[in-house]
């Protein structure tokens, strides 16, 4: 095996993160707070009371950025949140009154009804298969819903009047400001450090590329989900803070045309950025309290034909605008870091006398009246290298896309291991130990070498939400990868600046850090040199001859083929027609009229 003390201390200047740096969010926060605790002082009581509401709206901005901006969802819907969050606040106090008690069971009530309500939006939104339009289709119909039931609540939701004069918190116009700057800074501190740490890395890689989270054991419908349920809760906690420092809850709290206005005060402040939204709504909606009584109609005017022009010229808001001028804002997301990798302890390989690992029995699969695949029969045991042959057409990747995602409608049994993977999600296939490796290299392009591979041990070692993992291990053959690519010395690069060999390579590295007993590949050395194709194939012949794990490797290329395979299966027009050894399989009549161009499925 080869030394890993050299891959232990790669870029040691990208991991070093002085104490200094990691304190100072924390120190820009305190000084925030500090700011804002006495900027009263300095205000009028107009500015005051606005600004007040301005900065629990961007408490919604940042729910909506982390939504949109870091997870890609567009949402609609935080208002309706916030709306219950702020009726149900309201309710408790108008009928309870404001004593401690009945005042922390309306806190509770405020953050818990809406988190509900997020529950089962974020479970009709992203149920499997569902689409990123799907969902925000559906946070456009509950707010409308919301405002629906509070004018059919009569005298419980005060109808389309509202509810008013109800007991709220014992402070002072300048109390209220400080509790909601507070509210503000806490909350933006806990988002900056949320999307630092490496389970804020889980957004943005469901954001990049959601099949590939599923294939790496990870379900992006559970961090849809979850994310959701979370932000509503937090959007119910600024409707509370709102009820009270306002006095008054109306429908229009919970509408669709507040909602629209999130979206747009958070594009025009610069998505998944955090602070760009942050300013952009409490500048906005600051200057519409100034400007909307003089100017009701033309300042609406202004701010749709800002809105257009920043969507076409700056598609990353002001914040991009400053980002360019300045550099990097203090909070656009995680700075370019790399942890010390190591080499996880060997597994003993698995038992390739035993029962066979993969087991396929009369599997056919038809897209209405086409058979793509009929009555495919194999079995495959530990340590086989199975190369899947035949022309375009055969049903190759239809078989790859059978094996590994039990959900797809098809005819027959595939079991991993002895348990069948019937209805089974791509995610929990990954848990019966199956990596994928697809044709057209599948990573996450926002992220880092080293981000990617850390998802890729996510499902085994989990993801913290507070900071980052030092320390990266990986399976021996996973640091083979990097080391015989080039990658353990780019841990901090961007993927987007990867070849296209690096990334296919970066793939593999990320398939075999699952630590699977079975890999399928498709096509895994398209596109790539001589020498790329030969570490590939140095590569798989470790993982199946010395390791142990099973391979199924779909592959044009005959001769690549005829160097590692241990047997080689031949589909032609959705039918296995041939399944032997390496010499009897390329040698034959077959396989030579099949690939002559006379016959194509």
């Amino acid at each position: 095996m080869p030394d890993t003390s050299a891959l232990a201390t790669a870029a040691p200047a990208a991991r070093s993160s002085p104490r200094l740096s990691r304190a100072a969010p924390f120190v820009v926060a305190g000084l925030a707070a500090v700011a804002l605790w006495i900027a009263p002082l300095a205000l009028d009581t107009f500015a005051v009371n606005v600004l007040t509401r301005s900065m629990i709206y961007a408490m919604l901005a940042v729910t909506v950025d982390l939504l949109w901006g870091f997870a890609g969802v567009l949402t609609f819907g935080q208002a309706a949140f916030f709306g219950v969050g702020a009726y149900a606040a309201a309710m408790a106090l108008t009928y309870l009154g404001a004593d401690p008690v009945w005042m922390v069971a309306a806190l509770g009530l405020a953050v818990l009804a809406p988190a509900v309500l997020g529950l089962a939006v974020g479970w009709l939104s992203f149920y499997h298969r569902s689409t990123a339009l799907y969902a925000s289709v559906i946070s456009l119909v509950v707010p409308i819903v919301v405002v629906q039931l509070i004018y059919s609540g009569g005298e419980w939701t005060g109808s389309s009047s509202g509810l008013v004069g109800f007991d709220v918190l014992p402070l002072e116009l300048e109390g209220f400001f400080r509790l909601a700057a507070l509210a503000l800074v806490a909350l933006t501190l806990a988002a900056w450090i949320f999307v630092r740490s490496d389970a804020g890395r889980a957004l943005v890689a469901v954001r990049d590329n959601d099949a590939r989270c599923a294939y790496l054991g990870l379900s992006p419908k559970r961090i849809q989900i979850a994310l959701t349920t979370a932000l509503a809760g937090v959007a119910g906690l600024a409707g509370f803070l709102f009820a009270n420092a306002s006095s008054v809850v109306a429908p229009e709290n919970a509408g669709f045309l507040f909602g629209t206005e999130l979206v747009i005060w958070v594009a025009l402040g610069g998505r998944g950025t955090l602070l760009g939204p942050i300013l952009g709504t409490i500048a906005i909606d600051y200057l519409a309290a100034n400007l909307s009584g003089d100017l009701p109609f033309l300042w609406q005017l202004l701010l749709g034909a800002t809105f257009v022009a920043v969507i076409i010229l700056l598609p990353g808001g002001l914040a991009d605008l400053a980002r360019r001028a300045w550099g990097a804002t203090p909070f656009s997301g995680r700075a370019a870091f790399a942890p010390a990798l190591a080499a996880l302890p060997a597994r003993p390989a698995p038992d390739a006398s035993g029962a066979p690992l993969l087991k396929i029995e009369g599997l056919a699969k038809s897209y209405g009246a086409l058979t793509v695949l009929e009555n495919i029969d194999l079995e495959i045991r530990a340590g086989e290298l199975v190369s899947l042959v035949g022309p375009n057409g055969a049903g190759k990747t239809t078989l790859m896309r059978c094996l590994s995602d039990g959900t797809e409608d098809f005819r027959g049994q595939v079991s991993i291991g002895g348990a069948s993977t019937a209805g089974l999600t791509p995610n929990r296939i990954v848990a019966l130990g199956v990596g994928r490796k697809f044709q057209v290299a599948s990573v996450f392009e926002s992220l880092s070498v080293a981000d990617c591979l850390l998802l890729a041990r996510a499902s085994n070692d989990g993801l913290s939400p507070f900071g980052r993992a030092e320390t990266l291990a990986l399976p021996q053959a996973a640091l083979d990868v990097m080391r015989m690519t080039g990658l353990d010395q780019m841990l901090a690069l961007p993927t987007r600046l990867l070849s296209h060999g690096q990334k296919q390579a970066l793939e593999l590295a990320m398939v075999v850090a699952l630590e699977p007993r079975l890999i399928l590949l498709d096509e895994p050395t398209a596109g790539l040199t001589k020498a790329e194709r030969s570490t590939i194939g140095a590569v798989l012949k470790t993982l199946t001859g010395e390791l142990g794990i099973a391979a199924v490797l779909v592959e044009h290329d005959l001769d690549f083929v005829r160097q590692i395979s241990s047997r080689i299966v031949v589909l032609h027009q959705g039918r296995l027609v041939l399944d032997g050894g390496v010499d009897e399989v390329v040698g034959s009549e077959l396989v030579r009229t099949i690939y002559s161009g006379g016959s194509h499925g």
